[in-house]
């Protein structure tokens, strides 16, 4: 009938069911290769049984212990990475050679170095001398074994504070370097136009960048920051070679005790998947949002 649309149907075209059969065929061969090459015996049920089997005193599956540490330092990290990460962009573009050099010279510094490198650099020669100096000794390591329940939420056993801060840090201030260039090239995109209609109106410089410049700025900046926030999830594996017990050190322990190598890094790689995806849906909204909100304007 006029007026109406009908719905779209998801074809599949012959590209596409190319992939797929090449897909199932590579998925099949690495399944024929693990069973008849390595002569590796499956055994999906023990896996299965051995992540889901509760602590000594009930406490939570380690494996989930490990997931819910990734997220954790995942999540810190990111609200630590994003606030820095701004501040490195907007003194990048500083007209102030005080503040534009060493934003410079530390971006450059952190993405030309390997991250592994990175985290050894900061934790043995770093991260033991900062604790002291920013006086968190008493809080990170001194800490009754007692907290509170919002305490244990937020940040996990007060044994552990000190590697979470350390790895915290650690992924935060890789992603930063990144995350500061994301900025600002998200406002170096805005017309010059715009910043003189800004200032015609006699707004005053933090009013400009505020109500005119960033929100025009974050419809350009949210897509890749979702992917710098999805690299951060995955880079924070890294940490587990400082001992923060997060997925991949978790994984790797139960792994090795346990003989079921390919499983349960499987089930790692599938921890990882649901995080990841569930962040790149999550900014997938959020990118809509913003360029609806931008278009309105």
């Amino acid at each position: 009938m006029p007026g109406k649309k009908s719905p779209v149907a998801c074809k599949l075209g012959k590209l596409d069911g190319l992939l797929m059969l090449l897909i199932a065929a590579a998925i099949g061969w690495l399944w024929y290769r693990s069973s008849a090459g390595v002569h590796y015996q499956w055994n999906w049920h023990k896996a299965f049984t051995l992540i889901m089997t509760p602590g000594r005193n009930g406490e939570l599956p380690y494996f989930f212990q490990g997931l819910i540490a990734t997220l954790r330092l995942s999540l810190w990290g990111m609200l630590f990475a994003g606030s820095l990460g701004l501040l490195l962009g907007l003194a990048r573009r500083s007209s102030w050679f005080v503040f534009r050099f060493p934003a410079q010279a530390y971006i450059q510094l952190v993405r030309n170095i390997p991250p592994l490198v990175f985290v050894f650099i900061f934790y043995f020669f770093i991260s033991s001398q900062l604790i002291p100096v920013l006086g968190l000794e008493s809080i990170l390591r001194d800490t009754p074994s007692d907290i509170g329940y919002w305490q244990s939420f937020l940040f996990g056993p007060a044994k552990l504070w000190e590697n979470l801060f350390s790895g915290v840090l650690c992924v935060g201030l890789i992603a930063a370097a990144y995350i500061a260039e994301i900025v600002r090239s998200g406002i170096d995109a805005i017309a010059k136009g715009q910043w003189e209609a800004a200032d015609s109106l006699g707004l005053t410089r933090l009013d400009r960048f505020r109500f005119v410049i960033f929100p025009q700025a974050l419809s350009g900046i949210v897509p890749p920051l979702a992917g710098q926030f999805i690299s951060l999830v995955k880079d924070s594996s890294i940490i587990s070679l400082i001992s923060v017990q997060e997925l991949t050190f978790v994984g790797s322990e139960i792994a090795n005790s346990s003989g079921l190598i390919f499983e349960i890094w499987l089930l790692v790689g599938a921890g990882y998947l649901v995080l990841c995806f569930s962040l790149s849906v999550l900014f997938g909204k959020l990118e809509k949002h913003t360029q609806k909100h931008h278009q309105t304007r």
